[in-house]
């Protein structure tokens, strides 16, 4: 099928230019332009395909087909950006892709997890009920208060060097307790 090309502006005569002449012709420049606009080389050459199955399908209606493909790629361009912007990606980490059937991240820990960390404090509270009283607080002043170890000296009236040695001891027995029940490896 062909497309009807002016020859002159005066006699308004027309001749019929082959759409593989034009293709030819004109592939190569209105990919460079619709790579510009859009900066994705497959998405650039599937508009300029659409463009010239479109011309080829309105031939007959076409008075200038370099100016009506340029202008039929700039459209098709835009509406594709258009049509992109809405899309919001679900990439979360920066590009790597997940697997397809990946679950979203929602940052709460499974009914599972959560069960074990439950029982995980409960064996450390009985644990800690198995400490002496002085390892007790000692391990409750470094754990739950915060406290430097010149702190809890200062607190106990005990020598650094020995808050260190006793927290160390309670320590080493309250994970061989956690280690029996399965808790730690």
């Amino acid at each position: 099928m062909g497309v009807a090309e002016p020859v002159s502006a005066s006699d308004g005569a027309l001749r019929t230019q082959s759409i593989e002449v034009l293709f030819g012709a004109l592939e190569a420049p209105l990919l460079r332009y619709a790579r510009c606009l859009l900066s994705d080389d497959n998405v650039a050459e599937e508009i300029v395909q659409e463009a010239f199955v479109r011309l080829h399908g309105q031939s007959d209606g076409v008075r200038d087909p370099r100016s009506w493909l340029f202008r039929t790629v700039h459209n098709l361009a835009l509406n594709h950006r258009r049509k992109t912007a809405r899309i919001v990606p679900l990439e979360q980490d920066g590009g790597a892709r997940s697997s397809p059937m990946a679950e979203p991240v929602d940052g709460h820990p499974s009914p599972d997890e959560e069960l074990m960390r439950i029982e995980g404090i409960g064996f450390v509270r009985l644990g800690l009920e198995g400490l002496d009283a002085r390892s007790r607080e000692l391990i409750m002043l470094k754990f739950y208060d915060g406290l430097s170890y010149k702190e809890i000296s200062a607190r106990t009236g005990l020598s650094v060097g020995h808050v260190g040695y006793l927290l160390h001891h309670a320590l080493k027995k309250l994970t061989a307790d956690l280690v029996r029940a399965g808790l730690v490896q």
